[in-house]
């Protein structure tokens, strides 16, 4: 099986080889949680304490279900592949010993173990997720399309994940902290003085759809684009890959109002969209 299938099939796929690594009881042993060391290109950055504390309480009561997976580095440590969170909860519980299996994995399947990890995860937020798509393209040197392929993801979707990256780091840290929405960051990209306009969002508690109307106008009047906006573009196509037909979104120059139209191809077509709009 080749790197790409493994990767479509998950993390399990890429770990699936039983170590030999002096391990008992289906490659599961004991190691010294001090022996233990975060992965520094691990894509996740951000660990809540209340979920760490909520994950903690039920290591604590539960015991550790999953153990964490992990590669021999020097001195005698370990480098953490996957389960950098659960490692994090059984320090609060002060254990001495954590359940691990010990993986051979050079640098580029451990990286590409800990992206996979993180994308499958659905608390991931969307910076974090950006990152690990950025990461995965950079790795296996693919594009957008073959990566949304892969992870089974549309590719408009990808492309809106990817987009947040070109914007200030402040404002990825606003999303991040759950200030601003993905709606709000979107509207944003592109835009002059973008952080400004960030801070007025939270300050006014702006909804997207007001943003969204705020920087068109701004786009039209400064004509700061000549063709039309990335973010319908992305719509369009995210549409299109829903219904199966070519979309096109057009705004009316007050930007709170527009038209959405449908191509059909042939007759076909026609009676399938009158069929799905009478329904």
């Amino acid at each position: 099986m080749n790197k790409e299938n493994k990767l479509g099939m998950g993390l399990g796929a890429l770990l699936s080889s039983s170590s030999n690594n002096n391990t008992s009881n289906n490659g599961v042993q004991k190691i010294n949680i001090s022996q233990i060391v975060p992965n520094p290109s691990q894509p996740r950055k951000n660990f809540k304490d209340s979920e760490l504390k909520e994950l903690s309480n039920s290591i604590k009561s539960q015991g550790l279900i999953q153990p964490i997976i992990v590669k021999p580095v020097r001195n005698e440590q370990y480098q953490i592949i996957a389960g950098e969170r659960r490692w994090r909860a059984c320090q609060l519980n002060g254990f001495h010993e954590v359940d691990c299996v010990v993986k051979s994995l050079d640098d580029t399947n451990v990286l590409e173990a800990a992206l996979i990890e993180n994308i499958q995860r659905e608390d991931l937020n969307v910076i974090e997720e950006a990152n690990a798509y950025k990461g995965l393209i950079e790795l296996k040197k693919i594009n957008n399309e073959n990566l949304a392929k892969i992870i089974g993801k549309s590719s408009s979707h990808v492309s809106n994940i990817l987009r947040l990256l070109d914007l200030d780091k402040k404002i990825q840290d606003m999303v991040i902290n759950g200030e601003l929405s993905m709606g709000h960051a979107r509207a944003l990209i592109g835009v002059p003085n973008a952080y400004e306009k960030a801070k007025e969002i939270v300050q006014k508690n702006l909804s997207v759809r007001e943003v969204e109307k705020i920087t068109s106008k701004f786009k039209k009047t400064k004509k700061t684009i000549s063709t039309k906006d990335p973010n319908i573009i992305d719509l369009e196509k995210e549409l299109s890959d829903k219904i199966g037909l070519k979309t096109s979104i057009q705004f009316n120059e007050n930007g709170s109002s527009g038209s959405l139209t449908l191509f059909y191809s042939d007759l076909n077509q026609l009676d399938d969209i009158m069929r799905r709009l009478k329904k």
